[in-house]
C-alpha cells in the first residue's frame, strides 16, 4: 500500500508559448490526448494504493478537479497552495494530512508533469523503492542517463543496499558539458529525476532535524487548514511564512537515510522544446509534428501548430509553436534559454504569458474573438447543468446572442429562456446570471461595450463555485 502524491504546481516557462500560468504544462496533452497529469495517475494502474493527494496552486483548482474526474479518480484529496514554497513544503504538507489520518504508507511523490514510457519498468523500480522506504530510506529513483545531459543534476551511489537499490554517495548540481561527459562515463550515476518514494515519519523526523522552519510553518498551516468543498486548504499565513526549499536541498542532499534505485523507463521532465522533441516519435527526416504541417527539405522539427496550417522550407533544429494568439520560433536545442524571453514579455505586461485566447473556468470556457478601444467579442461554452455567478458589472454593458442550446437568463427578478439565434441586452449595473439548463453545451456570443472590460469588473453576489 502507498499513497501517492502527485506534485501538479509549477509554471513551465519553458514551453511557452503553449504552457502559460492559468494553464501550465501538467494539464496540457503535449505527448497523446491525455493530459499530463491524467498520464501521471494511469502510471499507477494495477497498483495497491491509498486515495491520491494531488497538490495543486489556488488559481488551478477547478482545472485540476475537472481533469480528475474526467480520468475517472473520484476519491482525491486536492491540496491548495496559495503559492508555492517548493517540493520540501509541498511533501510536508502531504505527510502531515497522511498522519492525520493515522496511515503509515509510503508516500510516492510523483510530479504531474513528467513523461514515462515503459510503465511496467517503472512499476518494477517503484517496487523495488518501496521495499527500501519501508525500511526508513528516503529513496529517489535514478533515471539511467543515455547521454551526456546538462540540463539535469546527478545522483552518485554508493554502497549497495537490499532490493537493488544503493546509498546515494552524493547529489551533482546541473553540471557543465565536461563535467557531464564525466558523469556520464563513471558509468554509475543516474539523472536525478524528481521521483521519490518515502514513509512520512520518516521525512518528518528528518525535516525537523535539517529545517525546522519548514516543518513548523507546515505544521500550522495543516492545524488552519479549511475543506471547501472538494478542496482542503492549508492556512495561507502559515504556509506562506515557510522558506522555500526543494526536498532535493532541504533533506535529501543533507540526510543520511538517502538511497537510490536505477529506473530505465523512458523517463522525461518534458522540461523544453528540445525535450519534448526527443519524448515524441518523428518522422523520416526527425521532425515532430502536431497539427496541420507540411515541411519540405526541413530537418529535426518540432512543430505545433494550432487553427493554422504551418508550412517549412529549408530549416532544421527549429522548434516552431503555434496558438491562437502567439507564434514562437527558436533554437530547440537553446530552451534554457526562454525563460529570460518570457521574462521580458511579463515586464512589458503581455497579457499572452499569463492566459491563452481560451480561458477555462469552473463553468466552461470562453474565446476572445475580437477586441479593440471600448469593445469585446467572446465566444462562451457553458457546460450541461452549469450556471455562472449571479453578478453585475460597473463598467460594461453585455449582449447575448444565443447560437447553440438553450440559455436560462436571469436579469434582476426576470427569468427568460432564450434559444439559438435569440438574444438579449445586459446594461451597466443589472444584476444577471446565465444557466445552461440542457444535457449539451450552450453557445453564445457576447459583446461587451464600456470604458473598462477587465475581467475584474465582476461584482460576484452568488457563486456556486466559491469564488469572490
Amino acid at each position: 500500500m502507498m499513497t501517492p502524491v502527485i506534485l501538479a504546481g509549477g509554471a513551465g516557462t519553458r514551453l511557452w508559448p503553449l504552457s502559460r500560468h492559468q494553464r501550465p504544462k501538467q494539464f496540457l496533452s503535449l505527448l497523446d490526448d491525455a493530459p499530463l497529469l491524467a498520464a501521471t495517475l494511469a502510471r499507477l494502474e494495477g497498483l495497491d494504493h491509498a486515495p491520491p493527494i494531488v497538490i495543486c496552486h489556488e488559481d488551478h483548482r477547478f482545472l485540476a478537479a475537472e481533469q480528475l474526474r474526467r480520468a475517472g479518480v473520484a476519491d482525491a484529496t486536492l491540496l491548495l497552495e496559495p503559492e508555492g514554497r517548493g517540493t520540501a513544503p509541498a511533501i510536508a504538507l502531504a505527510a502531515l494530512l497522511v498522519q492525520r489520518r493515522d496511515e503509515r504508507h509510503p508516500l510516492v511523490v510523483l510530479p504531474a508533469d513528467h513523461c514515462i514510457l515503459d510503465r511496467a519498468a517503472f512499476q518494477a523500480s517503484l517496487a523495488r523503492a518501496l521495499a527500501l522506504a519501508e525500511q526508513g530510506w528516503l529513496t529517489t529513483l535514478g533515471v539511467v542517463p543515455d547521454r551526456a545531459e546538462t540540463g539535469y543534476g546527478y545522483v552518485r551511489p554508493g554502497a549497495p543496499l537490499s532490493e537493488g537499490g544503493r546509498r546515494v554517495a552524493a547529489f551533482v548540481e546541473k553540471p557543465d558539458a565536461a563535467t557531464a561527459e564525466a558523469l556520464l562515463a563513471e558509468g554509475e550515476c543516474c539523472w536525478n529525476s524528481g521521483l521519490f518514494v518515502l514513509r512520512p515519519d520518516v521525512y518528518l523526523d528528518e525535516l525537523a532535524r535539517l529545517e525546522p522552519a519548514i516543518l513548523d510553518a507546515c505544521r500550522r498551516a495543516m492545524t488552519a487548514a479549511s475543506l471547501d468543498r472538494d478542496f482542503l486548504r492549508p492556512g495561507a499565513e502559515a504556509f506562506l511564512s515557510s522558506p522555500d526549499r526543494s526536498i532535493d536541498v532541504a533533506v535529501m542532499e543533507c540526510t543520511a537515510r538517502a538511497a537510490t534505485v536505477p529506473l530505465a523507463a523512458g523517463w522525461s521532465d518534458i522540461g523544453s522544446w528540445q525535450a519534448l522533441w526527443e519524448a515524441l516519435p518523428h518522422d523520416a527526416d526527425g521532425n515532430a509534428l502536431r497539427g496541420e504541417v507540411r515541411c519540405a527539405a526541413s530537418r529535426n522539427l518540432l512543430v505545433h501548430a494550432e487553427g493554422q496550417l504551418v508550412a517549412t522550407l529549408g530549416v532544421e533544429n527549429l522548434a516552431i509553436v503555434t496558438t491562437a494568439d502567439a507564434v514562437l520560433v527558436a533554437d530547440r536545442r537553446r530552451g534554457q534559454e526562454l525563460r529570460q524571453l518570457v521574462d521580458r514579455l511579463t515586464v512589458e505586461g503581455r497579457a499572452e504569458v499569463a492566459q491563452h485566447a481560451t480561458v477555462h473556468r469552473p463553468w466552461g470556457r470562453y474565446r476572445i474573438l475580437e477586441a479593440g478601444p471600448g469593445y469585446q467579442v467572446k465566444h462562451l461554452t457553458v457546460k450541461p447543468g452549469a450556471r455562472l455567478s449571479r453578478q453585475y458589472h460597473r463598467h460594461r454593458a453585455e449582449h447575448w446572442v444565443v447560437v447553440g442550446g438553450t440559455a436560462r437568463v436571469t436579469l434582476d427578478d426576470e427569468a427568460l429562456s432564450l434559444a439559438a439565434t435569440q438574444s438579449i441586452d445586459i446594461p451597466v449595473g443589472r444584476v444577471h446570471c446565465l444557466a445552461n439548463p440542457g444535457p449539451g453545451d450552450l453557445e453564445l456570443i457576447e459583446v461587451q461595450s464600456g470604458d473598462y472590460l477587465g475581467e475584474d469588473d465582476i461584482v460576484r453576489l452568488d457563486d456556486r463555485y466559491g469564488r469572490e
